[in-house]
């Protein structure tokens, strides 16, 4: 099989001279002709039976390695397609859940569940191209995008300030209920939230001009680490419950009215919340995606979140839990600002949704300098701070972007990584064709009804498993730190306010009395993720680093105890034993 290093070609990095453009123009022409139109540029030579040969313990497994397609190699268009189908499946699952969970806390009708499904997946294709491309800002040093498969998807950052938002904004008339108490649509509240996310984006977007070597002073490990292992925990509670049978009203188990069952009465199969049932669907969920991993081929592993989400899917269907009605009404296409939302500034998130920015903006440090390791690029120099300043401004421009394409905030996607590294591309082909399916999967509204027609149980076994994923990520970024007294110091204070704003929200909740509309500082207190966040910040910047850890031998009390033992044994067995160097052993 021929190394795909064989064939390069210059990358958008290589800026031509103004006389050769022209050149340049005819020669790119005569490329694309050729791999339209030639059997080496549709199909190539690759080894296409890698991507599907599953991994059993029965099978012979072959020892060569598939050839690496660098960032500007030449590729065949249908390993292109292919290969970015898979980068758009193993993003799937994260693009739509964030817009189904909120719409579900907004208590939105299906029909606009379906458009902020569809929406998501149209705006993650166009702003991942953003990135793909990588724009120069002329007359400046500065980059929009980083130039490398660098996707963007739907944070699960701000699911913890959205839905607690949410909750209030009931609880103090924001949004509107019924004469019974039961929550009705609040597209208010989610233009509010929108907006305001769009607003509080440009904190990111001031932060990209800042040298990264500055950002990972200010942000580092230690404050970036802890607050990502608490939104993955908090989403882990949201995850679980909907493995039960739903996050709604129908969770708190009520003994009569419409949300009694799970849910609703009028579902085609409710049960009560924390049915066997529901428990069965997700855990089916839960272990396909752990089988997949143990004997799939490379192309099920880096989807495997969507062939357990399929497989609950299935059976789901074949015992009656899907309900149609969504998919049968839904148009044929959809797009942006089908639905349109009123715009506003809510302030009780702000300081949440600012702290959501931060995190947004070291998460894309850490994932860009990923995508450069697995794509072969180097990962210091000018080029690389570059790509680490245009990829932070285009996740600040992507969220104000997405926030006014009535979606919230994007953020880059770290998954993608592992599927470069197990297919071996970090061609930008494959993600311009993933751009493309994204594209065709949200244009397609039948497609997105499907998506929110999944019952409540199998999303929950597939978001759990997701949102686990969120805080492992967090405690891996912990790791990189050195565990200093300064660095322990500092987790454990954020971590006890975090855990324990997150284990007991309404901690916070009767101190103030007041009952007025000002209610700012209420979300900050809600978002224990946000807390922990500005302690941990406060706390690195001020506490002094200990230079006897550094710079000091430690004096154990296994040494001490050497010592005595020592001077113990020469007195009891006098002058003989001076000068010995083996003590007797202890009984």
């Amino acid at each position: 099989m021929s190394s795909a290093s064989e064939f390069k070609d210059d990358g958008p990095d290589t800026i031509a001279p103004s006389g050769n453009r022209k050149a340049t123009l005819q020669s790119t022409g005569r490329r694309i002709i050729k791999a339209f139109t030639t059997r080496d540029g549709l199909i190539g030579k690759y080894d296409y039976a890698f991507l599907f040969r599953p991994n059993l313990p029965f099978m012979k497994k072959e020892k060569r390695a598939a050839p690496f397609f660098g960032l500007n190699d030449k590729m065949p268009v249908l390993l292109a397609l292919l290969l970015g189908f898979q980068h758009a499946l193993s993003m799937l699952a994260g693009v739509i859940s964030p817009p189904i969970i909120l719409a579900g806390a907004a208590n939105m009708p299906s029909d606009v569940q379906s458009y902020l499904v569809s929406t998501s997946l149209i705006v993650c294709g166009i702003l991942s191209a953003v990135q793909i491309t990588r724009f120069h800002i002329y007359g400046t040093p500065y980059y929009v995008g980083t130039g490398l498969i660098s996707v963007v998807g739907t944070s699960f950052a701000i699911i913890p300030v959205a839905t607690g938002a949410f909750a209030q904004m009931y609880a103090t008339g924001f949004c509107p209920t019924d004469a019974d108490g039961s929550q009705l649509p609040c597209p208010r509240g989610y233009g509010a939230l929108i907006g305001t996310s769009s607003i509080c984006g440009l904190i990111e977007v001031a932060m990209s001009f800042l040298p990264p070597r500055y950002l990972r002073k200010i942000f580092p490990p230690l404050v970036t680490g802890p607050t990502v292992l608490l939104i993955g925990t908090k989403l882990i509670a949201t995850g679980f419950s909907n493995w039960a049978g739903g996050s709604g009203s129908c969770s708190a188990r009520p003994e009569s009215g419409l949300f009694s069952l799970c849910p609703t009465i009028n579902a085609p199969r409710p049960l009560p919340w924390g049915s066997a049932e529901f428990i069965g669907l997700g855990f089916l969920v839960f272990v396909t995606i752990i089988f997949c991993e143990r004997f799939g081929s490379p192309i099920m592993k880096s989807c495997a979140v969507v062939v357990g989400l399929l497989m609950g899917c299935i059976v789901a269907g074949a015992c009656g839990y899907f309900d149609r009605s969504g998919i049968d009404a839904a148009p044929a296409a959809s797009f942006i600002w089908l639905h349109t939302f009123p715009l506003s500034l809510y302030g009780p998130i702000v300081l949440p949704l600012l702290a959501v920015y931060i995190v947004l903006a070291m998460e894309a440090i850490g994932d860009i300098t990923a995508t450069c390791d697995v794509s072969r690029l180097q990962v210091d120099g000018e080029l690389f701070d570059s790509r680490i300043q245009g990829g932070v401004l285009a996740d600040g421009l992507n969220g104000i972007i997405a926030g006014l394409c009535t979606i919230t905030p994007m953020s880059t996607f770290a998954q993608n990584n592992g599927v470069i590294a197990l297919t071996r591309c970090a061609n930008r082909k494959a993600g311009y064709a993933c751009c493309f399916w994204l594209l065709v999967m949200g244009i397609f509204a039948k497609f997105a009804a499907s998506l929110v027609a999944i019952p409540s149980a199998v999303l929950g076994g597939m978001t759990t498993f997701l949102f686990s994923a969120v805080a492992v990520s967090g405690i891996r970024i912990i790791s990189t730190m050195p565990f200093t007294r300064k660095n322990r110091f500092v987790l454990t204070a954020a971590l006890a306010v975090g855990f324990g704003a997150t284990l007991v929200p309404n901690w916070f909740a009767f101190v103030f009395t007041y009952e007025g509309d000002n209610r700012a500082l209420l979300g900050f207190y809600n978002a224990g993720f946000a807390l922990a966040a500005f302690l941990a910040l406060f706390l690195n910047l001020v506490l002094p680093d200990d230079v006897e850890d550094d710079f000091l031998p430690e004096l154990t009390a296994n040494n001490a105890d050497d010592e005595n033992d020592a001077a113990e044994w020469a007195r009891i067995k006098g002058p003989e034993a001076q000068g010995k160097k083996e003590i007797e052993p202890k009984p």
